[in-house]
């Protein structure tokens, strides 16, 4: 099966968060050409849910330049090497306060693959349990709320929920569902 060779790698920037690197490749026909990657840490995306309802999160998003609901997501570069259901509960009770007794992974995602490798996990959080959330200096703006289910569905048709990540995992709870 042909497939895109790398010949060479070079690292253009690094910050804490992400890793810019421009690849010289091979194509399946030979010819030559670059390839820009954005390396980023896995990621943790959780669902809180009560039965009923789902916490979300809202923040601004400075890239798109506006505030967004989603559900709770975050990497923790400090901590590169933590499994990903912990990075999940961590993820949970920093922007949410919520602690919860069962997380299910309800499968990965690959954040955008045409540019960057980040890879994620989607967990079902249940057995919701309120606490006080310990955001991140980052998160300062971060508020958070139940939402209805048939509210979530609203939210994803009318564009209020945008966030790639957030609506593939509603899809995975969905499909979970069958």
């Amino acid at each position: 099966m042909p497939f895109i060779e790398r010949l060479a790698s070079r690292e253009i920037y690094r910050n804490p968060w992400l890793v810019l690197r421009e690849d010289d490749i091979r194509r399946p026909d030979g010819s030559a050409g670059i390839y820009s990657v954005v390396d980023k840490q896995t990621y943790a995306l959780v669902m809180p849910y009560d039965g009923h309802r789902f916490r979300l999160v809202e923040q601004f998003r400075y890239p798109v330049g506006a505030r967004r609901w989603e559900f709770p997501q975050g990497t923790a570069p400090d901590l590169a090497a933590v499994e990903p259901s912990e990075l999940a509960e961590r993820e949970l009770r920093e922007e949410t306060g919520l602690s919860a007794m069962s997380f299910e992974a309800l499968g990965q995602l690959d954040t955008a693959p045409g540019m960057s490798s980040q890879r994620g996990w989607v967990f079902l959080a249940t057995g919701i349990v309120e606490g006080e959330a310990d955001r991140e200096h980052e998160e300062q703006d971060m508020r958070s709320a139940w939402f209805p289910r048939e509210d979530v569905e609203r939210m994803i048709r009318s564009g209020v929920i945008a966030d790639a990540q957030s609506i593939a995992a509603y899809g995975l709870f969905l499909l979970r569902e069958r």
